[in-house]
């Protein structure tokens, strides 16, 4: 059965990343990740007109971690804890053992093999910490880089929605991960 109790929000570290909870100190990070219109269109997601909107948004993240609704980590390198990016799990699905993740990363930040690394420390905390049977990502089709990782990372394309809450994603496809598969 999922463990979705997250009063001890959970850091993770990898070799060379820290995975931490959202602060204030992101604001104007998370609001230029936020204002990628190419990213936006990709994720069904309006674009913020400003800071306000995504102050709001990080209490909304703030309000749905206390209340065991997701997990939301800042990736950042452990010598500077400067965001590069951002992971996610939530769409918690107990009674199948489900669980999504989500991500995006700062266009300076991205073919690094950062958010490769930041996923697997993800992935294990899910499985191991968790207990998720079953991960599940949806990107768009479009979308050939996360594509890419996931099939890397060893995600195989599905033909059952699961439990998929996305609207407005051009060409959206379900990509899981399974426990035993992994």
């Amino acid at each position: 059965m999922l463990d979705v109790d997250f009063s001890l929000f959970p850091q993770l570290t990898t070799e060379r990343l820290l995975l931490r909870s959202i602060s204030a100190q992101d604001l104007e990070l998370i609001h230029i990740m936020r204002c990628d219109r190419a990213v936006n269109a990709m994720v069904g997601r309006e674009t913020p007109t400003s800071l306000k909107q995504t102050e709001a948004f990080i209490g909304k993240i703030e309000r749905m971690i206390k209340g065991n609704e997701s997990m939301y980590w800042v990736i950042c390198l452990k010598k500077d804890h400067q965001l590069l990016g951002t992971v996610c799990c939530w769409n918690f699905d107990v009674e199948n053992e489900a669980v999504e993740i989500g991500y995006e990363m700062l266009p300076e930040f991205r073919r690094r093999g950062i958010m490769e690394e930041a996923l697997k420390g993800v992935i294990e905390y899910a499985f191991e910490k968790l207990n998720a049977r079953v991960i599940t990502a949806f990107p768009s089709g479009v979308n050939i880089n996360s594509v890419s990782l996931l099939k890397k990372l060893n995600f195989q394309l599905e033909d059952e929605a699961y439990s998929n809450m996305h609207k407005d994603v051009e060409d959206i496809v379900t990509y899981t991960l399974k426990k035993d598969l992994k």
